[in-house]
């Protein structure tokens, strides 16, 4: 008895610590107020909002492995020689930052499980990120208001791949090495400025005995918290901006119809983090992946023999691979073109233009509305098939970046598999784009035959005269709804008598937006989708 009445005077007491806590936090931050916001914050329910989540999670695992390994880790590229576990090791000459690797995966409990997890999460890290830009992409939730949000998750995307080529390159074993030398190249490719970069990052000529620590920083410490600030500040902009939907029944520009954070978001988003870990477990469990005990330790007098990159950025192996050798002499300086267009120019040139398109897209519309629907790809050929052919182009630069892996497995000559690749990066992409152009097409046509003819039920029935007719169905609400709501911008109008600018504007727009198949509705359902795709209310205009 005495116990029990402790117990509740303990409870009570801090009940009542708690509470003037909260009040005293309220009174100099809007503590329940934007508790209540983001605890009562919808979000929609569908299977490709949860490619964001992948990546997020990917990259919790990413930093919880980070930490286990680098207590363990040593970035010296001093030498000494191997006398660890690994007998066919022992007796070579190896820096520390190899001989650390090696005692992390054969010496250190569990180590060999947290390096693989460690990979496989960070190639999972920067897939999840290219396929959720891709989502963003094809369905236009890059639009207005979501520019920066865009902006921010193409510089997470870069970031991520600097920071893969960083912890790639830190074990310091001969296929990592290999890379080295070729980023090496890649830098002092750029005129001018090449040979003071390159000797700047090495201090000193290649491969030198400063790189591998100052990667280990940009690796642990810097990359890492610029990434952890980005994420937040998407995260941010993800809430206060609100969340795209797709177009069905009951959702409009203007509302956000889907579940609560909590319960039910906060509970299925834990136990998906918790399937992300666990697959990412199963897979440095099960699969092996950069087994750099069979590479050795580098030696710049040596090369790995099919040397890959992660996939990542196999692209600019490839472009390397396929670039004619080209070189230019001026006033006794060499421009390299075949290092310095596919490996400088070519990633430069794609990244502009993914910071850029939001900007374009709002240009060549003359949009200024807000945009909170999603688009379903095929309304919106012409962006899709640029999507298209950009992945289209990825792939075959991709491939060509293991040409001598190919050649050397199907018994082909390396030559002739380099000018097929050499010509498909041009073709492929083109034919991708009017391919996927035409499907689009074609799938709005079918919408626009379902809406007319309704869905076929095939049932056969026989007329008085002999006549047989498929009888139809007409398509449910939800169907008609998710068809005829949708939000394509009109081609903008020729006009003589102003600028180049706007004449010129004007024909992009004309090529852009004048492919697309009208649907049949009544001026009673147009005023309707008028409605539900007006930008909110309290939107100012430009």
């Amino acid at each position: 008895m005495l116990f029990q009445k402790r117990k509740e005077e303990l409870k009570a007491k801090a009940g009542k610590l708690a509470a003037g806590g909260f009040v005293a936090l309220d009174r100099r931050f809007p503590a329940a107020f934007s508790g209540r916001q983001l605890l009562r914050k919808a979000f929609p329910d569908h299977w490709s909002f949860l490619l964001g989540e992948i990546a997020l999670y990917s990259f919790v695992v990413l930093l919880l492995t980070g930490v286990y390994l680098t207590l363990f880790f040593d970035p010296s590229m001093s030498e000494g020689v191997y006398h660890g576990a690994y007998a066919p090791l022992r007796g070579l000459r190896m820096t520390q930052a190899y001989s650390s690797t090696i005692d992390i995966t054969f010496d250190v409990r569990g180590g060999l499980l947290i390096r693989q997890v460690h990979h496989w999460a960070a190639l999972l890290f920067v897939a999840a990120i290219g396929v959720h830009m891709l989502r963003i992409f094809f369905t236009g939730a890059f639009r207005r208001p979501r520019e920066v949000n865009w902006i921010v998750g193409v510089t997470l995307f870069l970031l991520g791949l600097l920071e893969g080529f960083c912890g790639y390159s830190l074990p310091d074993d001969l296929l990592s090495g290999t890379g080295l030398r070729t980023a090496d190249t890649i830098i002092g490719s750029i005129p001018l400025v090449g040979t003071y970069l390159s000797f700047f990052t090495f201090r000193g000529s290649f491969p030198g005995h400063a790189l591998i620590p100052r990667l280990y920083v940009v690796h642990v410490l810097l990359v890492p918290g610029a990434l952890v600030a980005l994420i937040s500040v998407h995260l941010f902009l993800v809430v206060y901006l609100k969340h795209t939907q797709w177009n069905l029944p009951g959702r409009t520009n203007r509302n956000v119809v889907g579940q609560p954070m909590f319960p039910q978001f906060t509970a299925k988003s834990s136990g998906f983090f918790f399937m992300v870990a666990g697959v990412l477990g199963a897979l440095g469990a099960l699969a092996q992946i950069n087994p750099i005990w069979l590479y050795g330790p580098y030696r710049a007098d040596q090369v790995v023999t099919d040397a890959q990159p992660d996939w990542y950025v196999g692209f600019l192996e490839g472009a390397l691979r396929l670039m004619p050798p080209l070189e230019t002499n001026v006033v006794g300086h060499t421009i390299m073109w075949n290092v310095l267009l596919p490996a400088v120019v070519l990633p430069g040139v794609l990244f502009l233009l993914l910071f850029l398109y939001p900007f374009f897209e709002e240009w060549i519309s003359d949009e200024r509305s807000e945009h909170h629907l999603c688009d379903r790809p095929r309304d919106r050929p012409t962006r899709t098939g640029f999507g298209v052919a950009a992945v289209v182009c990825y792939g075959v630069l991709l491939m060509a970046g293991g040409n001598d892996v190919i050649a050397y497995s199907f018994r082909i000559s390396v030559n002739g598999l380099t000018w097929l690749f050499r010509v498909a990066v041009i073709v492929a992409p083109v034919l991708a784009f009017v391919i996927t152009k035409r499907i689009c097409l074609a799938l709005q046509a079918r919408d626009r035959q379902l809406l007319v003819e309704g869905r076929e039920t095939g049932n056969i029935h026989q007329e008085i005269y002999g006549k047989f007719i498929e009888s139809n169905r007409p398509l449910s609400a939800r169907e008609r709804y998710r068809i005829l709501l949708r939000d394509i911008p009109k081609p903008l109008h020729k006009a003589g008598g102003v600028s180049r600018v706007r004449r010129f504007k004007a024909m992009a727009s004309q090529w852009y937006y004048r492919d697309r198949v009208e649907m049949p509705t009544t001026a009673e359902q147009r005023d309707q989708i008028n409605a539900r795709t007006a930008p909110p209310a309290l939107e100012t205009k430009d």
